[in-house]
């Protein structure tokens, strides 16, 4: 993966910036800077992100799916091919994905 940043879209709608900071094995690390549509979607990731903390992963799980199914696309700064299929969590600042 060669992209530096990414923009989190819903449509034709900016959700967020990600701004590649690391990567470890499967997980792409980055700072997260909210949009304009981002409170459209911030209570999705808030549900994955408390549910993970309370080790529920049925609802964990679910929230996660909620998020994928909220047809999210991460559009690489680089112009590459737009990404439609991740995992994604954000909390603040930061955000991960995986592919």
């Amino acid at each position: 993966m060669t992209a530096g940043s990414w923009q989190l879209k819903r449509g034709d709608s900016l959700v967020g910036t990600l701004t590649l900071e690391g990567a470890d094995m499967f997980w792409t690390d980055c700072l997260f800077r909210p949009g304009p549509a981002w409170e459209t979607v911030r209570p999705l990731f808030e549900a994955s992100e408390e549910a993970w903390e309370r080790d529920d992963e049925d609802a964990a799980l679910a929230a996660e799916e909620a998020v994928y199914e909220a047809g999210l696309v991460l559009v690489p700064g680089d112009g590459g091919v737009p990404l439609t299929d991740f995992l994604l969590r954000v909390s603040g600042a930061t955000a991960r994905f995986r592919v």
